[in-house]
């Protein structure tokens, strides 16, 4: 049995806007544009391709397109900006790879969150900014979707919602919920999380501990080593308000995120190979075999592959970068077989 697709009206494309005279063209002949919001060029030092911004909803996202191939979406877990997939996107794009990896709002180098995430939403996102850079419309080749943590919901969910455009999914130490029930109404939630945004942005706490509690948090996912990541990106993106509100926001919706994937799960089916891969980080302690148990749950679940990246922290693209792309190049192959 196959899903329909959405329909067209409700896929995500780039608003009808005037050509503004700063906008400049890809050379893969994506659009992209210098937002007056960040009049800096989004590249950094340590990653290639092209440093982008695209607007989608109404909302500039900074995009990062490298290589050619068949095309991969990476997107990374809660408060992680698209520099986490420096090394990842490096190997898939020896491996013959376009590599398409992007921030949320309110994530990394993205204009601001202006709207709670839904799961829907944030697969017609991944659609929209597709369809932006030239990846969309009839004769598009499918894609495979990379997901870590949160962002598995939402990965997942652009594979149910669009199958015809979904090579193969990849699901990394993904956030599980078996029985997701929002507790507090979701007005409630948003509004604590907005109000808590303000006022640790109004007490300075962004400026003063933002990049130091990045890197201990990075530090900390590991199993070993510390943040890779340029300190003066670092700094350009955690000492800002705009990154701590959008990960407060996206945090309030967590479990809406995942009712609403389960809902999908039950009308929607996958039809994509797919890989669920967990990080473990070699211990026999029970919140580590718990924790793989769950994520070998979920690939049964989905009817998914079930593979163990160890030793490895949550932020399994740091430690073991070589799998993950490993992962991601075979997955996509056994679309092409089957």
């Amino acid at each position: 049995m196959t899903a329909h697709e959405p329909h067209r009206s409700h896929q995500p494309r780039e608003p009808h806007e005037r050509h503004d005279p700063r906008e400049r063209r890809d050379p893969r002949g994506s659009r992209g544009s210098r937002d007056p919001l960040y009049p800096r060029d989004p590249s950094y030092p340590g990653s290639g391709g092209a440093g982008l911004y695209v607007r989608v909803d109404g909302t500039p996202l900074h995009v990062r397109v490298e290589g050619r191939g068949p095309v991969c979406v990476l997107s990374a877990g809660l408060a992680m900006a698209c520099f986490d997939w420096d090394e990842v996107a490096a190997q898939l794009v020896a491996a013959g790879r376009t590599v398409v990896r992007f921030d949320r709002p309110g994530h990394g180098l993205s204009g601001p969150a202006t709207a709670p995430p839904t799961t829907a939403g944030e697969a017609h996102r991944i659609a929209g900014l597709l369809d932006a850079l030239g990846h969309g419309g009839p004769a598009a080749a499918p894609v495979t979707v990379v997901g870590h943590s949160i962002a598995a919901f939402h990965t997942e969910g652009f594979a149910r919602l669009y199958p015809r455009r979904t090579a193969a999914l990849v699901l990394l130490d993904a956030s599980v919920e078996e029985d997701p029930r929002p507790l507090l109404p979701a007005a409630l939630r948003t509004g604590a999380a907005r109000a808590l945004g303000r006022a640790v942005t109004a007490a300075g706490l962004p400026a003063a501990l933002g990049p130091a509690v990045r890197r201990a948090t990075v530090r900390a996912s590991r199993t070993g080593g510390g943040d890779p990541a340029a300190r003066d990106l670092v700094r350009r993106c955690y000492r800002t308000g705009r990154v701590w509100q959008g990960a407060l926001l996206e945090n309030s919706r967590y479990l809406d995120m995942a009712a609403e994937l389960a809902a999908l799960r039950r009308t929607r089916p996958l039809t994509a190979p797919a890989t669920v891969l967990a990080g473990h980080d070699g211990s026999a302690g029970r919140g580590a075999l718990r924790w793989l148990g769950r994520q070998a749950d979920l690939a049964d679940r989905i009817g998914a592959r079930f593979e163990v990246a160890e030793p490895a922290g949550h932020l399994v693209m740091h430690d073991r970068p070589d799998q993950v792309a490993r992962a991601v190049v075979e997955t996509s192959e056994r679309q092409r077989r089957e």
